[in-house]
């Protein structure tokens, strides 16, 4: 059993779509020609778009000299500020008293 028909035989869950007929004949013709069935195209499409929208939101990327710099305020000492001290040393339902 290769890896591909592995994934295929662990698929349990369906998607149900709706399209009007000129979006589903535009999917299968894309579908055609990259020599793949409209599932697949349409599973691929959604997976390629969904990693690019969570991408976007878990990783980014600098230029060598922010990076740098972003590593700086990283390593940095935390900076005290007095009204977060006093709120955090109040009792409170979270601390148990």
């Amino acid at each position: 059993m290769t890896s591909d028909s592995a994934a295929e035989a662990l698929k349990v869950s369906r998607f149900n779509i709706r399209a009007t007929a000129a979006q589903k004949e535009m999917i299968e013709a894309a579908a055609a020609a990259t020599h793949q069935n409209a599932s697949r195209f349409v599973m691929s499409a959604a997976l390629d778009s969904a990693e690019a929208v969570l991408a976007d939101r878990t990783r980014f990327v600098l230029d060598e000299d922010s990076w740098r710099e972003f590593e700086r305020r990283l390593d940095a000492p935390a900076r005290v500020i007095p009204a977060l001290r006093v709120a955090a040393a109040r009792s409170g339902p979270r601390r148990g008293r």
